[in-house]
C-alpha cells in the first residue's frame, strides 16, 4: 500500500492529489461503471477524444480516470467473485446438510467448480479397492463417451500422481508433461475429449486419498494458486458427502441389522437424533453469527461433557498433531482432542474434558464441531483483514487526497468507531532489526502492518502501510503526550513482532476531517523524527521532534538547515551534482562502516582503491581535517539533514 513521496515543488497546479482525474474527465467512466460495461469500452472515450482532436491535457485526464475506474472494475469483479465462490460453498455445504442423494451432491459439486472456475469440463473420479482401479464418477461438461467411462489402474495418469501424493496437481499441456505415467488408454481418453490444461485435487478422508476432483480446459491455461485452493475446497465437500454417505450407509445397514432388538433400534436411533441436534444446533450458530465459544457450549450440551476451544499453543502437541494428521478426534488420557485446522494451518483444538467413554458418534460430533469452529475462526480472520484494509484506505485519503468533503471523512471514520474531531498524533513506525533477506524483510513488514492494525483498531484510530513502514494516527488521551503515545506504541508493536521497531510523533493534530494537510505534515515531521532517532542509534525507541532540543528545533524548521547543510558539505553536493559522481554516497557508507574503508568497498561494491580516491577527493573539497572527531560529527548530521530533506534523492 505504499505510494510515492511527492516534494511540494513536484505536486500539481491546484493543490489536487497527483494524478487525480477532473470530475469532468470521470464522468463517462463513472456510466461505465453504472452499467458494468466490458473493459474494451473503457477504451472508448478515450478515442473519441482523440478522434475529436481534444487537447492532449483533456485526453492525459481520460486516460488517468480510465486506469482508476479500471481498477474499480477489477476491483468489484474480485469482490462478486468472492462472494459467488463464498456463496457456492455454501450453498454446497446446504445440500450436503440435507444429504438424500449421495450422486445429486457430487453432481452440483462438479457443476459449481467447473462454473466458477469457468472450465470447459469439471469430473471427479472414485477409487474402486475391490478391482484396485478408480473410475469416473460424476462428470459435467464431456462430450466423449469413452472418457466418461474410463477406469485407470492405481498410479496412472495425473490422477495416480495426485493420489501418490496426496496434493495438488497442474499441468499446462497434458501431453507435454512427462512428469506422470501416461498409458494408450488414458491418453486416448484425453484426446477424444481435446483436454490439454487439467487441475486435479485429492479427496481425502483422513490421511487417504479416496479419489480426484478435476478441472479442465481444451486450450492451455495456468490455474492460479485462489483457484486450485477454490477446488481443494470443493474437493474437501465433495470427500465429506461420500463420508457421510459411507456413514449413513453403515447406520442403515445396523439398523437393519438390529431390527428384531427393538431396545437396540431405540438406543440407535437416539444416537442418530443426537447427532441431528448436533448438526442443526451447529447450523444455526453460523447463521446467525456465533462464536468459537458458542460451538463449544453446544456441543458440550450435547456431549454431557465440558468441551473447551484452546490456542494452538495450550493443546497437547502430540495429540493435536495426531489429530490434524489423521482428521480425526484423538484420546489424550481421559480427554479427547480434535484439530481445528484449515488447510495446513492449525488454529486451535477443541478438548472434551474427562469423557473416556466415546463412541463414534460422538467422536464424529467432535469432528464437526472443529469443522465448523475452523470455518467461523476463517470468517472472523477475513473480517479483520477487511476492516483494516477500509482503516489503511481512510488514512491514505487523509494523507494523500486533500480535497475530499469532510462530512464523507467524519461518515467513513465514525463507521470505523474513529472521532476525526479529537486531537490525533501521526506516528511513523519502521522496523530496524536485521533482515536475513529480502523475502524475510517483506514478510516483518507484514507483521508490522498486520500489528499496527490491530492496534489501531483497539485504540478507535487508524494504520496504513507507507514508505517500507506503517503510519498510524491515534486519538491522544487526556495527560498523554506525543511522547508517551510514540514510546508506548514502540514497545507494543516491538514486543508483538519480536523485533525492534522505531516510532517518530508529530505534534498533536486537530481537526483532521476539515484540514487533512494536518496529517500529511504530521507524517512528515513524524518521518523526521524517527530519521533522528535513527541517527542518535536510538533504534527500537520512540520520542516526538520536541525531544530532540537544538536537533528538534532543526528539525520543526526553526533555524538554518539548508545553511547547516550548504557549509558543511555543500562543496561535495555541489560536486556530485555537476559531475554525476557518488561522494555522498561514499561518505553514508564510510560512516556506517565504522570509517573502514575496506568495509566501505565491501557495502558500495567497488574496489578499495575507489574508496580511497573518493575519500581523497572528498578531502580536497571540505579540508584534510574533515575526519576529525568534532568535524566528523558534523558532517554525519548534515549527511542526515540533507537525506531528510531531500529523501528520494539519497
Amino acid at each position: 500500500m505504499s505510494r510515492d513521496h511527492l516534494q511540494p515543488a513536484e505536486r500539481p497546479a491546484g493543490g489536487g492529489a497527483p494524478g487525480a482525474p477532473d470530475a469532468g474527465a470521470g464522468a463517462p467512466f463513472l456510466e461505465l461503471l453504472a452499467r458494468d460495461a466490458s473493459a474494451e469500452a473503457y477504451e472508448q472515450p478515450v478515442l473519441r477524444a482523440r478522434a475529436e482532436g481534444q487537447p492532449a491535457e483533456r485526453i492525459a485526464a481520460l486516460e488517468n480516470a480510465k486506469l482508476l475506474a479500471l481498477r474499480v472494475r477489477a476491483e468489484l469483479e474480485g469482490r462478486r467473485r468472492r462472494e459467488a465462490e463464498l456463496s457456492a460453498l455454501f450453498e454446497t455445504a446446504h445440500d450436503l446438510a440435507g444429504l438424500r442423494d449421495v450422486d445429486a451432491v457430487l453432481q452440483a459439486i462438479v457443476q459449481r467448480a467447473r462454473s466458477l472456475l469457468g472450465t470447459d469440463i469439471a469430473y471427479l473420479s472414485l477409487n474402486d479397492p475391490e478391482r484396485g482401479d478408480t473410475h469416473m464418477r460424476v462428470t459435467e461438461g464431456s462430450v466423449s463417451a469413452r472418457f466418461q467411462q474410463l477406469r485407470l489402474g492405481m498410479g496412472e495418469g495425473l490422477g495416480g500422481l495426485v493420489a501418490q501424493t496426496a496434493r495438488p496437481y497442474v499441468t499446462d499441456d497434458y501431453f507435454k508433461d512427462a512428469r506422470f505415467q501416461h498409458t494408450h488408454a488414458i491418453d486416448a481418453g484425453v484426446r477424444d475429449e481435446g483436454l490439454v490444461a487439467i487441475l486435479g485435487v485429492p479427496l481425502m478422508l483422513g490421511p487417504h486419498v479416496i479419489g480426484v476432483l478435476f478441472a479442465a480446459d481444451r486450450r492451455a491455461r495456468v490455474f492460479e494458486r485462489e483457484q486450485i485452493a477454490l477446488l481443494g475446497s470443493f474437493a474437501a465437500l465433495a470427500a465429506t458427502a461420500i463420508d457421510t454417505a459411507n456413514l449413513l450407509a453403515e447406520t442403515r445397514s445396523a439398523l437393519a441389522g438390529l431390527e428384531r432388538a427393538n431396545e437396540i433400534i431405540r438406543d440407535r436411533s437416539a444416537v442418530i437424533e443426537r447427532a441431528s441436534e448436533v448438526h442443526d444446533r451447529l447450523a444455526e450458530l453460523v447463521l446467525r453469527g456465533g462464536g468459537v465459544h458458542d460451538v463449544a457450549a453446544a456441543v458440550s450440551e450435547v456431549l454431557d461433557g465440558t468441551v473447551e476451544f484452546t490456542e494452538a499453543g495450550a493443546a497437547p502437541a502430540e495429540a493435536l498433531e495426531a489429530s490434524r494428521a489423521e482428521g480425526h478426534a484423538v484420546r489424550h488420557g481421559d480427554d479427547w482432542i480434535a484439530a481445528v485446522a484449515a488447510g495446513g494451518e492449525l488454529l486451535g483444538a477443541l478438548v472434551l474434558r474427562g469423557h473416556p467413554r466415546f463412541d463414534p458418534v460422538d467422536q464424529r460430533t467432535l469432528e464437526r464441531a472443529a469443522m465448523v469452529t475452523s470455518l467461523l475462526l476463517l470468517a472472523r480472520r477475513s473480517a479483520a483483514e477487511a476492516e483494516q484494509r477500509v482503516r489503511g484506505e481512510l488514512l491514505d485519503d487523509l494523507l494523500d487526497a486533500r480535497d475530499r468533503d469532510p462530512r464523507l471523512l467524519r461518515e467513513r471514520a465514525a463507521r470505523l468507531h474513529a472521532d476525526l474531531d479529537a486531537t490525533h498524533v501521526v506516528l511513523a513506525a519502521r522496523l530496524h532489526g536485521p533482515a536475513a533477506d529480502a523475502d524475510e524483510e517483506a514478510a516483518a513488514r507484514r507483521r508490522l502492518w498486520s500489528a499496527a492494525s490491530h492496534l489501531a483498531a483497539t485504540r478507535q484510530g487508524l494504520a496504513a502501510a507507507r514508505d517500507g513502514g506503517t503510519v498510524l494516527l491515534l486519538p491522544l488521551t487526556a495527560g498523554d503526550t506525543a511522547t508517551d503515545v510514540a514510546r508506548r506504541t514502540a514497545r507494543h508493536l516491538g514486543t508483538a513482532v519480536h523485533q525492534p521497531v522505531t516510532v517518530g510523533a508529530s505534534a498533536p493534530v486537530t481537526d483532521l476531517a476539515a484540514c487533512p494537510d494536518g496529517v500529511a505534515a504530521g507524517y512528515r515531521e513524524g518521518r523526521r523524527c524517527l530519521e533522528a532517532l535513527h541517527l542518535l542509534g536510538r533504534d527500537g525507541d520512540g520520542a516526538a521532534a520536541e525531544d530532540f532540543g537544538f536537533l528538534g528545533l532543526l528539525l520543526a524548521g526553526e533555524r538554518d538547515v539548508g545553511g547547516f547543510v550548504e557549509r558543511t558539505i555543500g562543496p561535495v553536493v555541489t560536486y556530485d551534482r555537476r559531475r554525476g559522481t557518488e561522494l555522498l554516497q561514499t561518505l553514508d557508507a564510510y560512516f556506517d562502516s565504522g570509517m573502514s574503508p575496506a568495509r566501505t568497498k565491501d557495502a558500495l561494491h567497488v574496489h578499495v582503491n575507489t574508496v580511497a580516491q573518493r575519500l581523497e577527493r572528498v578531502g580536497r573539497l571540505l579540508g584534510e581535517d574533515w575526519q576529525t572527531p568534532a568535524r566528523a560529527l558534523e558532517i554525519q548530521l548534515a549527511l542526515r539533514l540533507h537525506r531528510l530533506a531531500a529523501p528520494e534523492r539519497c
